[in-house]
C-alpha cells in the first residue's frame, strides 16, 4: 500500500494541532472542509468564523491556517488515490494522529466521498493552461558606477491560454540566478508530488 500522507515536518506539525483539538468540534470541522473542499478559489471559512474557530481551538492564526490547509490536503489525496476509508484510517494513524480522528477522517470520507469525487471530477483546476514556453538570457556587463559588473539574468516567456479562448496571454518573469535556483527547486517538489500521484 503507497503512503498517501508522507511524514513531513508540516504534516508532524498539524498532526499535534490535530491531535489537541476536541473531537466534536474536529467533527464538525471535517465536515464542512469536505462539504466545500470542492469549490476552489472559495474559503471554506470567512474571516470572522476562522477568528472563532482561533478562539474555540486556541489557535493562532498560523496554526489554524496549517490545520485547515492539512485537513484539505488530506481529503484531496482521499480523492486522487480513491482510497478506501479503512485505509485512509489506517495511514492517518501511521503519521501519529489519534485514532478518534483518524476515524472521523474516515466517517466523513465513507459518507461524503463519493459525492466528492464526482463533484471533482467536474472542476477545472484551472482556468488557463500553458500551451508555450520561451526564454531568453540577459547579461548586464557593467553600469556607470561599476566598469566590471556582471548581472545574469534569463527571462521566461510563458503562453498562457484559457479553456474556451484562442487568445493567448504572454507573461514574462525574469529572475536572478539565485532565484532561478529557488524557482528549479519548487518545481522538483512540484514534480516529485506528480510523480507521487502517479
Amino acid at each position: 500500500m503507497t503512503s498517501l500522507i508522507k511524514e513531513t515536518r508540516s504534516i508532524k506539525e498539524a498532526v499535534t494541532l490535530m491531535n489537541a483539538v476536541d473531537v466534536n468540534k474536529f467533527s464538525r470541522l471535517i465536515s464542512r472542509i469536505s462539504q466545500k473542499l470542492h469549490l476552489k478559489g472559495e474559503r471554506t471559512f470567512s474571516e470572522e468564523e476562522e477568528k472563532k474557530l482561533e478562539s474555540a481551538f486556541s489557535l493562532d492564526k498560523q496554526s489554524l491556517s496549517l490545520v485547515l490547509e492539512t485537513s484539505a490536503f488530506i481529503l484531496e489525496q482521499a480523492v486522487y488515490h480513491n482510497v478506501k476509508p479503512g485505509s485512509l484510517q489506517q495511514q492517518l494513524e501511521a503519521v501519529h494522529l489519534d485514532s478518534d480522528k483518524a476515524e472521523i477522517f474516515s466517517q466523513i470520507w465513507a459518507t461524503a466521498g463519493p459525492e466528492l469525487v464526482e463533484k471533482l471530477k467536474h472542476n477545472i483546476f484551472s482556468p488557463k493552461k500553458l500551451d508555450y514556453v520561451g526564454w531568453q538570457l540577459n547579461l548586464q556587463m557593467a553600469q556607470s558606477s561599476q566598469a566590471t559588473l556582471k548581472l545574469p539574468s534569463a527571462v521566461l516567456q510563458l503562453g498562457l491560454n484559457k479553456e474556451d479562448s484562442e487568445v493567448q496571454e504572454n507573461v514574462f518573469v525574469e529572475f536572478n540566478h539565485q532565484q532561478m535556483i529557488e524557482f528549479f527547486k519548487k518545481l522538483e517538489v512540484i514534480q516529485d508530488q506528480l510523480d507521487t500521484l502517479t
